[in-house]
């Protein structure tokens, strides 16, 4: 048995070794840097910090070069990182309408005190490839930015003010830490929200999808996106007052979606809502949208029975890392369970063969 086990630890060595000079990849070509990688791949760098609940592009960059570019594996390593770290305290909750927006957009107001900025975006361009990134070139010059205004009222205050539209309602308890604790149903919305922030990407893309193809009744409008720099400030006890420690890159989005009222509320429009880390306009579209559709039972609608609407099916089978270990178990030796599959169905069909089975019935 020893022998065994001695000759499975040299087969994983191998297996790491290999996998390492897979990863290096031919050695002809400049090596990928953590740099480059966070610099020039930020999408998947923000991707990878927004779902693996770490606020660090470098260490994001770093799980993606370790992973040879498997995102979902590189969320993993920044998880199981995260858990070695000491918690010191907790921040203030930050203040999205004080945010120094790269990119500001509204689907249902055209003229917005600031204006609509497009930003960085891949809206607007021709999805053709663009061989000229193929070769080395020099780089375009950089553009003149003109300074962020310093508050960026949100587009729903507009509709606010007339009472059009539900109000936002801060809950005063702290939500549970899922980083800490495990989910637990009934959830509030403070906490189905941040398993949604946490949730596989293409996973919440589905769902959102499906709520505009009528599985949740859910007609919505994109009220805002923005995207752009927020301060996070945290209470020191020793002063007795917040300081700012740093700053970080979220997009939010909000929906406004149709709501023709019940009992209790009058018609007016309703909110869903989504924030993320970094640039991820997807996610908090899709998260947006789901959060609403998630809503029907406090908002007092008809549960349809659309996968969005059902809390459970979606907060238990969003987090990509428990999907992937569950799937990816399979995989790994089941020599004993199967030899008992297969003794049964030897002996099921030793059993079927001894008896005679009737002629049909002319």
């Amino acid at each position: 048995m020893y022998v065994a086990v001695k000759g499975g630890e040299r087969a994983i060595e191998n297996a790491h070794t290999w996998l390492a000079e897979e990863r290096r990849g031919d050695t002809d070509v400049a090596e990928l840097t953590v740099p480059q990688i966070r610099e020039q791949l930020k999408l998947a760098v923000n991707r990878v910090m927004a779902e693996g609940s770490l606020y660090d592009p470098d260490l994001a960059a770093l799980a993606i070069k370790q992973s040879r570019g498997d995102l979902i594996e590189a969320i993993f390593l920044i998880r199981a990182y995260r858990t070695t770290l000491p918690r010191f305290g907790y921040s203030e909750p930050v203040e999205t309408g004080d945010m120094a927006c790269e990119r500001r957009i509204s689907a249902t107001f055209k003229d917005l005190p600031g204006g609509q900025v497009l930003g960085p975006t891949f809206d607007y361009t021709h999805r053709l490839l663009d061989f000229k990134l193929a070769a080395e070139g020099e780089l375009p010059d950089a553009l003149e930015r003109e300074a962020a205004p310093t508050r960026t009222p949100h587009v729903t205050e507009f509709l606010n003010r007339e009472g059009l539209i539900e109000e936002a309602i801060a809950e005063d308890a702290t939500p549970p830490d899922l980083t800490r604790e495990p989910l637990e149903l009934p959830a509030e919305r403070a906490l189905r929200l941040q398993a949604l922030t946490r949730a596989d990407e293409g996973f919440t893309l589905g769902l959102a999808y499906s709520t505009q193809r009528g599985y949740a009744r859910n007609h919505a409008f994109v009220g805002e996106l923005r995207i752009g720099a927020v301060a996070v400030e945290m209470e020191i006890p020793e002063l007795g007052f917040s300081i700012e420690i740093g700053e970080v890159t979220l997009t939010e989005c909000e929906t406004v979606n149709q709501f023709k009222g019940s009992k209790t509320e009058p018609p007016q429009f309703t909110r869903g809502y989504g924030l993320v880390f970094g640039q991820s306009e997807r996610k908090a579209i899709s998260m947006a949208l789901v959060d609403r559709a998630l809503r029907w039972e406090e908002l007092g609608e008809d549960f349809v029975g659309a996968p969005a609407q059902d809390t459970e099916f979606v907060l238990y089978h969003g987090d990509n890392i428990q999907a992937t270990g569950f799937l990816e178990h399979i995989k790994l030796p089941h020599y004993v369970d199967f030899q008992s599959e297969l003794e049964l169905i030897r002996k099921l069909r030793r059993e079927a063969g001894a008896t005679e089975v009737p002629e049909a019935a002319e």
